[in-house]
């Protein structure tokens, strides 16, 4: 139970006191065997793969940054990530892996969280009544899920009593979306055992393994014309030639045709592009020095008050760093109102379960809005019901010269920066069985 109340965190925008960090970058060509559309976690996987296999790259990416959607900035001194934050499925997330090898400063998340009911910590048995009803609708999420026919998520949770609207509210918000649009057969590819932190943030982990990359920051692309042998990528700072192009920009943003492909994509690709809603999760920044919790990372419940979170991750880092969820129905209703109403709302709800003499100290810091950042426009990719498939349709390269990767291709690890930087990594794989390296040459590694 404990570690699906945090399957993702992304974030965005609307910030009160922040710092930035600097942005490390090469200096790309107009020509390379291989260009990427993308510097997100998937892109700098493909290109890290690709070079250290003797291909040329140049990295375009839209924004003044690199990353993605993952994005370490620093609040009051402390490093928080305000895109993806946890390491998830430590024994088969490639970052993990890499991260073990680079002997990176990785901790394992507690498993063991926080119950209040009604602003007091709860007692021992109401903790396991919860941590019952999660595994009684995992149990019968999986077991549904073995059946033919797809459907959506929620007509397969059994009668949990009074926890069920908690466990409901809680899937739903580690899925993006309510469980009603969730695909059951999607559902139980998210992994959430053996999971992990990495001191400093994941963002700046990211960062830092694209160290060396030829990326071309502030660069939008605009078309890919494949018409010919090879790509011709026309961006804002002119036109790229390749050999083949993998682009992993989010699904949401091909969604509203930011890149128009020149021969029109195949009809099943496009549908297959189509057929994701935008998963939605984001979460307010808190300091709260006096905060009741206690004990580092762990994950809180809030029960028994009128309004209920669906998530709250606790003293980040073992700092008085907290962050409250908000899950796809919470955001949207903030949508059209000032950007300061979900800071608000924060505090409602933690007075209402806590009292205002408690959140005397309680600071909100910033409020994440991936779901309208131009170069995302959601924190995920969520199949609906039925549409299971589209995930391992969009594998299959267009022409032998166009690849799509990033975490919406991901079958165990969607919606992550390791689903992400798996399918960089499948994609360079096939790119580099296609084209072989030009003159024999060796190429260089990059990366530190």
């Amino acid at each position: 139970m404990n570690d699906a109340a945090a399957k993702r965190e992304a974030g965005g925008a609307v910030a009160l006191e922040t710092e930035t960090t600097g942005v490390p970058g090469g200096v790309p060509g107009t020509n390379a065997d291989v260009v990427i559309v993308g510097a997100g976690s998937a892109g700098i996987a493909a290109a890290r793969r690709l070079l250290a296999n003797g291909l040329s790259v140049v990295v375009l990416e839209a924004r003044s940054r690199i990353g993605g959607r993952t994005l370490t900035r620093r609040f009051r001194g402390h490093p928080l990530d305000l895109g993806a934050h946890w390491l998830h499925a430590g024994p088969i997330n490639p970052l993990v892996r890499l991260g073990r090898e680079r002997r990176e400063p990785l901790r394992r998340a507690p498993v063991e969280g926080h119950v209040f009911v009604r602003g007091r910590p709860g007692s021992r048995a109401q903790g396991a009544a919860l941590d019952r009803a999660f595994a009684m609708a995992d149990r019968a999420m999986t077991q549904a899920a073995k059946g033919r026919e797809d459907q959506p998520a929620a007509k397969a949770l059994p009668p949990m009593g009074p926890q069920g609207r908690r466990v409901a509210a809680i899937h739903g918000l580690v899925s993006g979306r309510p469980l009603g649009e969730v695909s059951l057969h999607d559902f139980p590819s998210m992994e959430y055992a053996d999971n992990l932190f990495i001191a400093g943030g994941l963002g700046a982990y990211v960062e830092r393994l694209a160290r060396g990359l030829p990326v071309r920051l502030g660069t939008a692309v605009h078309a890919i014309d494949w018409s010919g042998q090879g790509v011709r990528v026309e961006s804002s700072a002119g036109t790229l030639h390749g050999r083949a192009a993998i682009v992993t920009a989010p699904m949401a943003v091909l969604q509203r045709e930011a890149i128009r492909f020149v021969p029109a994509l195949p009809d099943a690709c496009r549908e297959a592009i189509h057929g994701f809603t935008e998963g939605v999760y984001e979460h307010v920044v808190l300091h709260w020095p006096g905060s009741p919790f206690r004990g580092a990372d762990r994950l809180a419940s809030l029960t028994g008050g009128r309004r209920e979170p669906p998530g709250l991750l606790t003293c980040i880092d073992d700092t008085p760093f907290h962050f409250f969820e908000l899950d796809q129905p919470g955001a949207a209703g903030f949508d059209r109102r000032d950007p300061h109403a979900p800071f608000r709302f924060a505090r409602e709800v933690l007075a209402e379960h806590f009292g205002h003499r408690a959140i005397r100290d309680l600071t909100v810091m910033h409020a994440t809005a991936w779901r309208h950042d131009p170069w995302s426009r959601a924190s995920w990719a969520v199949v609906p019901p039925g549409l299971h498939p589209i995930r391992d349709m969009l594998k299959a390269p267009v022409g032998e010269r166009i690849w799509f990767a990033g975490e919406a291709l991901s079958r165990a690890q969607w919606g992550t920066a390791g689903g992400a930087w798996e399918e960089g990594e499948r994609a360079a794989a096939e790119v580099l069985g296609q084209l072989a390296p030009r003159n024999g040459a060796s190429g260089s590694r990059a990366g530190g």
